[in-house]
């Protein structure tokens, strides 16, 4: 049971306990931050990395998997949007490891197995300090083989000088200033307030961060608390984080902005969807037509072809 105020609305210790047990049963283990034995710089859980490589690169040696971790860790948190996206494209695309001893041939090395969902370690991990220009402690941080990948914040809603903006700022500014060494991981952000939850990257300015209001295409839009809940069953079951992380996240080439692009629960749904039809369409058993998707936000338009 959760406390709820005479508004109807989660305070914020409340609000994070609701977010984690709506993890646990999507198959995320809970961890304390306090409890797991690690230097409070440190923000990979290599623990965790180590195990993940372990079992899906049995033959690695331990000099071998020091550098695939290390690779990752030491990259360079100054400025933090070539780091971010570094890491992001290292996630996404992994590398080419030269093998120790004479006459092995390179092996392609992937931080998360996109193939396979439950060969990845899974957690969500409040309570964990961070220690870099000032010690700071983020309310929730997902982990995928011990990478934290996401950053949640949340203020109260029945605060009357906290909004789901300062959740934004604490994030998206004070974050990103004092410990970009863990944000420079962080390739998705939530902030919520219990009744507005909506999600970016960490360089997303606040007017475009937007709610993942449907669970399933076929679903109403949801808002308010269910809203919250939807976001969590629709862009974070194991799988659906993975799919987002692999296909649905996009750094610009030529930008001239720090910007990560996201994209929302319609483009979502409708790349799936056009995607199966130019599969099933396929010649020669099929016709050979794809499709177009239209999708119009304010004055942006998109089209897949």
């Amino acid at each position: 049971m959760y406390t709820y105020t005479p508004k109807g609305k989660l305070v914020e210790d409340e609000l994070e306990k609701a977010i984690i047990s709506i993890f646990c049963k999507q198959g995320y283990k809970h961890v304390k931050g306090k409890t797991i034995h690690r230097r409070l710089e440190d923000v990979l859980l290599e623990d965790d990395l180590r195990a993940f490589l372990s079992r899906r690169y049995p033959d690695l040696l331990d000099v071998e998997a020091e550098k695939v971790v290390s690779r990752l860790k030491n990259i360079s948190a100054t400025p933090l949007y070539a780091g971010n996206r570094e890491s992001f494209r290292l996630m996404n695309e992994g590398f080419s490891l030269a093998r120790e001893g004479q006459g092995k041939t390179a092996t392609h090395i992937g931080y998360i197995d996109f193939d396979n969902i439950e060969n990845n370690i899974f957690k969500v991990v409040n309570q964990f300090e961070v220690q870099g220009d000032k010690l700071r402690r983020p309310d929730l941080l997902l982990f995928v083989n011990g990478i934290p990948v996401a950053i949640f914040e949340f203020k109260s809603a029945i605060e009357e000088d906290k909004t789901i903006h300062d959740a934004w700022e604490q994030i998206c500014i004070r974050y990103c200033r004092d410990i970009p060494k863990l944000i420079k991981h962080c390739c998705l952000s939530v902030i919520s307030d219990g009744a507005n939850t909506k999600m970016g990257s960490v360089f997303t300015p606040y007017e475009y961060y937007y709610s993942w209001s449907k669970a399933n295409d076929e679903e109403k839009v949801s808002d308010g608390i269910s809203a919250l809940f939807t976001m969590i069953k629709g862009a974070f079951a194991k799988d659906r984080l993975l799919a987002i992380l692999r296909d649905f996240v996009y750094y610009p080439d030529d930008s001239k902005k720090n910007e990560a692009i996201i994209a929302r629960y319609p483009q979502f749904f409708a790349a799936n969807k056009m995607l199966a039809n130019i599969k099933a369409q396929m010649k020669p058993s099929g016709t050979g037509k794809g499709g177009t998707y239209f999708g119009a936000t304010g004055e942006l338009v998109t089209i897949f072809v």
